[in-house]
C-alpha cells in the first residue's frame, strides 16, 4: 500500500513537471512566432515604403515631376520607413537612420542632380538588403 501511494506521488509530480515544461514551451513558442509576425508585418510595409520612396525619386529627377517627386511626401516616407525599422532588427534600424541622413542632406538636390538622386536610391538599396537579409534568418 505505502509503495503504491509512492508510485502515485510520484507520477503526479511527474506529470505536473511534463504540463509545467509543456505549457512554458507553448507560451515561448507563441512569443517567438508572434515577434517574427511582427517582423514580417513591419518589413513589407517597410518595402512598400521604400519602392514608393523610390518611384518619388525618379519621378523627381527623371520626370522632374515635382508634383509625383514631392519632397514633403519624401519625408513622411522616410520617416515612416524609420519608425517601422524599430519593430525591425538592429541591422535594419542602422541602415533606415542612414536613410534618413542621406534623405536630409540631399532631398534639395534630388530633383536636379543625378548624383544626389542615386545617393538616396543607393541607400534605399541598402535598407531594402538588409530587410531581406533579416526575412529570410527568421524561424
Amino acid at each position: 500500500m505505502n509503495q503504491q501511494l509512492k508510485w502515485y506521488q510520484l507520477t503526479v509530480i511527474f506529470s505536473l513537471l511534463f504540463s509545467l515544461m509543456g505549457f512554458s514551451y507553448n507560451v515561448w513558442r507563441m512569443e517567438i512566432t508572434e515577434h517574427n509576425s511582427n517582423v514580417r508585418t513591419a518589413s513589407f510595409e517597410m518595402l512598400l515604403e521604400l519602392a514608393q520612396l523610390q518611384q518619388l525619386v525618379y519621378a523627381a529627377y527623371y520626370d522632374q515631376d515635382l508634383k509625383l517627386g514631392n519632397p514633403r511626401v519624401g519625408w513622411v516616407k522616410v520617416g515612416l520607413i524609420e519608425d517601422l525599422s524599430s519593430l525591425t532588427g538592429k541591422p535594419v534600424i542602422e541602415q533606415s537612420q542612414q536613410l534618413t541622413q542621406v534623405w536630409t542632406t540631399q532631398w534639395q538636390n534630388m530633383p536636379e542632380n543625378e548624383a544626389a538622386a542615386n545617393q538616396i536610391i543607393e541607400q534605399v538599396d541598402s535598407v531594402r538588403a538588409e530587410i531581406k537579409i533579416l526575412l529570410v534568418s527568421l524561424n
